[in-house]
């Protein structure tokens, strides 16, 4: 494992040659921000956060955060509008564009490095009013904890995370940030030492100190906030991935691990369906939110319907469009279905289950295990079609959130093998395929 780990770290940590780089560029970002902040009164200063000022950066994925701090009295429309102002002037010959958190920020592309302009206020530890306040108190724990031998394992940590696909704290993604990476190591000294204890996870165990309940399936406790849960913003597959990665790497170790793999598809995608739809440019965690939320609930009535969904998933497209992915047991069902009701000694039962069965019931009896049963003709035998009946006609019983229903509705449903666009194939293979490092076939 010794010499992996060497080979890795001279790709994870940044070069001489690459450190003054991105020193020239933060320096010069520095000086065009604090131009312009220098004409708003309620600005109290600047600070570089993230993980080039602590020093867990990858040369590859480096993006530099500067935080506008406001004093706390500022109001909500003018750390807004101001926030905004200050990036677009001092970004502008970088053709500056918005991208939105809980607030909006700016950033832009100087060479290979994206810049962030982010606006937070200037608050005292724990009196946060906006998410974005923590991140200077998180930067100056880090810097104070962590050693410089720590930051390079840091480093790996998150190299491991990107290449096994579960880096990032996007609802996109719903991965481990690289602040839970920098705590983790934090915890646990090494790299090598949190795969060791990943791989040993326990649902529900606590990572850190706090002294409030908490019941996630991993509790990662925020070392500068004890009531807060970093472990809740990562998705159970994800860490069921973090877990599985960890055991195959300790059991055998390969550089692998580290580089982005690509996955094939070894089953047919005959039974997976593409529900696909434009919509109008929305803030991503916004956009995300809702095809999630809407890929959840059309599951759910997709199985209540009796078609089994046994993996889902959604996508997004440059040009706007959303696709949420359905892999089914079966896109067609029997016509004859049988349901179930209770045994014959429950009166009560048996008198509301005849009742509200018996005019759908072509027969109706009482099987060897004494419960009584209905044969009915199902109302949906082609799940395509279920689908589009729901979105197009049953919309306001689908789940889907209000904010999308407009758009939703004028979907289009096609079995993935009609799909087009790079992005849709791609999460149709993501979806059907095996990582054979985490479920190796020999």
């Amino acid at each position: 494992m010794n010499e992996i780990l060497k080979r890795v770290k001279k790709y994870v940590i940044p070069s001489e040659k690459i450190q003054k780089q991105k020193d020239t560029i933060v320096e010069q970002t520095i000086n065009l921000v604090k131009k312009e902040t220098i004409k708003y009164s309620q600005i109290t200063g600047i600070e570089v956060v993230g993980s080039y000022a602590k020093g867990t950066w990858l040369p590859k994925k480096a993006d530099i955060d500067i935080f506008i701090k406001f004093r706390t009295d500022t109001t909500e429309k003018d750390f807004v509008t101001n926030g905004k102002s200050v990036g677009f002037a001092a970004l502008k010959q970088f053709k500056p564009y918005v991208r939105y958190a809980e607030h909006p920020f700016v950033e832009a592309e100087i060479g290979d490095t994206k810049v962030n302009v982010v606006p937070c206020y200037d608050v005292q530890e724990g009196a946060w009013k906006s998410s974005a306040d923590r991140s200077p108190f998180h930067t100056k724990f880090m810097i104070k904890s962590l050693t410089e031998i720590m930051k390079n394992e840091v480093r790996l940590l998150k190299a491991f995370l990107k290449a096994n696909d579960i880096y990032g704290a996007e609802i996109a993604k719903q991965g481990f940030s690289g602040y839970v990476a920098e705590v983790l190591i934090l915890n646990f000294g090494s790299f090598e030492n949190v795969l060791k204890e990943i791989s040993q996870l326990k649902s529900g165990q606590v990572i850190g100190k706090t002294s409030i309940q908490l019941d996630t399936k991993i509790i990662i406790i925020d070392p500068i906030d004890e009531n807060r849960n970093l472990g809740a913003a990562i998705s159970k597959e994800n860490i069921g991935k973090f877990v599985l990665a960890s055991r195959a790497f300790l059991r055998n170790p390969s550089i692998s691990f580290f580089v982005p793999r690509k996955k094939k598809a070894r089953m047919n995608t005959k039974n997976v369906l593409v529900l696909s739809f434009k919509y109008k440019a929305r803030s991503p965690d916004i956009i995300w939110g809702q095809i999630k939320r809407s890929a959840t609930s059309l599951a759910t009535q997709m199985n209540q319907a009796g078609f089994f969904v046994l993996k889902r998933s959604a996508t997004i497209s440059d040009d706007n469009i959303a696709s949420l992915l359905f892999l089914l047991q079966s896109t067609k069902l029997d016509l004859l279905q049988t349901r179930f009701g209770p045994e014959f000694f429950v009166s009560e039962h048996v008198e509301k289950f005849i009742a509200a069965n018996k005019k759908k019931s072509l027969t109706m009896w009482i099987n060897d295990d004494g419960n009584v049963c209905s044969l009915q003709e199902r109302k949906n035998t082609d799940a395509k079609k279920f689908l589009k009946l729901l979105v197009q006609n049953n919309i306001e019983k689908s789940g889907v959130p209000v904010g999308l229903k407009s758009e939703i509705r004028k979907c289009k449903i096609t079995t993935a093998g009609a799909v087009k666009g790079k992005s849709i194939k791609e999460a149709v293979i993501e979806l059907v395929s095996t990582d054979e490092s985490f479920f190796p076939s020999k």
